[in-house]
């Protein structure tokens, strides 16, 4: 019987360094979403993002729980000028008023996308016919920064209302939220992560 390999013998894609990064890498990043609460989670957290580093992010993700009302989009739509700048004072979280204005405009049209879809993920898997696209990516240069799926959701994410949501962005959230399986092919999670 041929024995396991421990986790710090495991080959990983090269930015899955330090504790918190592994843990997310292993866990969390590339695998399908299909709630629509952590669809909303990634939709706040990667628009934080913007302009950072996903570890500033992560590091900060249970701040954002707690001050987003665990990522309720029906909650946080509803947020007021004095929810704003209780936000604008918490440390836990970045405090960007352009960005706290956008996670409420993008909890706006998330709840108008579901309306109309009946879910958020019905909407957003359709960007990529409701099926993870595998890829298959010797080295990050072969990680695109976007793709033409990204451009087309972020095109169309603009159009309803969503803020801080260029094709880069959308990129990411595909990639976190496992519509593109962008392990590299020598990282273990890639074949765990085949449909």
């Amino acid at each position: 019987m041929r024995k396991q390999k421990s986790s710090a013998e495991r080959i990983r894609c090269p930015w899955a360094i330090g504790d918190q990064y592994i843990e997310y890498h292993d866990v969390e990043w590339g695998v399908p979403v299909h709630d629509d609460r952590l669809h909303f989670e990634f939709l706040i957290l990667e628009g934080a993002q913007a302009g950072l580093s996903w570890a500033t992010i992560l590091k900060k993700r249970d701040n954002y729980r707690e001050a987003f009302d665990n990522f309720d989009a029906s909650a946080v739509a509803m947020y007021d000028t004095d929810r704003q700048a209780v936000l604008m004072a918490n440390a836990g979280i970045v405090r960007n008023q352009l960005k706290i204005q956008s996670a409420i405009d993008n909890a706006k049209a998330f709840l108008a996308v579901q309306q109309e879809f009946g879910s958020f993920d019905a909407y957003i898997w359709g960007f990529v016919g409701g099926v993870q696209r595998q890829n298959t990516r010797q080295s990050m240069k072969d990680v695109p920064a976007s793709s033409t799926e990204s451009d087309a959701m972020s095109k169309d994410m603009k159009k309803r209302g969503f803020r801080f949501f260029g094709s880069t962005t959308c990129y990411a959230y595909m990639q976190a939220v496992g519509m593109v399986n962008d392990h590299l092919v020598e990282c273990f999670r890639h074949a765990e992560l085949q449909s």
